[in-house]
């Protein structure tokens, strides 16, 4: 494994994070490795909630679990990030990942948009417990990349930090826009 890789940073703070048994989202469920990592991490007691709007990721994800033995403790949501909330209570989340952009491997075209991505970090907030944490990989460029970025730092900044402790992350020797991680710790 590269360890330089923004999923491998984000993965290692996710880790250090989550408690047994706990409650995850994987907001955007891609290929399915988040919601694999957050299927081992809650353990048979916990419970995952994964969302995309594409059939492809859910497909993708549901063989990657399979292929793990995981089944019980997880629900593949074929619905927006943005509607989180109609799936979970505020303040019963301990953790929530992120991945900005588009399905690795997927249509380019089919991409997450600034708007519903402030919703959804704004709905995620809500439904996370106190002490718990949001990880969000932002990846800019393409058609949508730059704005999303630019709105979501936007919005983190002006989290109130009696309420947030909001860590941006980069990498310093990279050229060609690289992904910028963040996390969000709820107080």
């Amino acid at each position: 494994m590269d360890n330089s890789q923004i999923t491998h940073w984000c993965h290692e703070v996710v880790r250090s994070q989550a408690k047994k048994g706990g409650r995850y989202i994987d907001a955007t469920m891609g290929n399915g490795h988040d919601t694999l990592l957050l299927c081992e991490l809650a353990g048979e007691k916990g419970e995952v909630l994964a969302f995309d709007i594409q059939e492809q990721a859910l497909e993708h994800t549901k063989e990657l679990l399979d292929s793990h033995g995981i089944r019980g403790n997880v629900r593949l949501l074929l619905d927006g990030h943005e509607h989180m909330t109609k799936y979970a209570k505020k303040e019963s989340i301990s953790l929530i990942c992120f991945n900005f952009g588009y399905l690795p491997g997927g249509d380019h075209e089919i991409a997450t948009k600034a708007k519903t991505s402030l919703l959804a970090v704004e709905s995620g907030l809500s439904l996370l417990e106190h002490g718990g944490m949001m990880s969000l990989c932002i990846y800019s460029g393409g058609d949508t990349g730059f704005e999303e970025k630019e709105m979501l730092l936007a919005y983190l900044r002006e989290l109130p930090p009696k309420e947030y402790t909001v860590i941006v992350n980069e990498y310093y020797n990279r050229k060609n826009h690289p992904p910028t991680p963040v996390f969000v710790w709820k107080r």
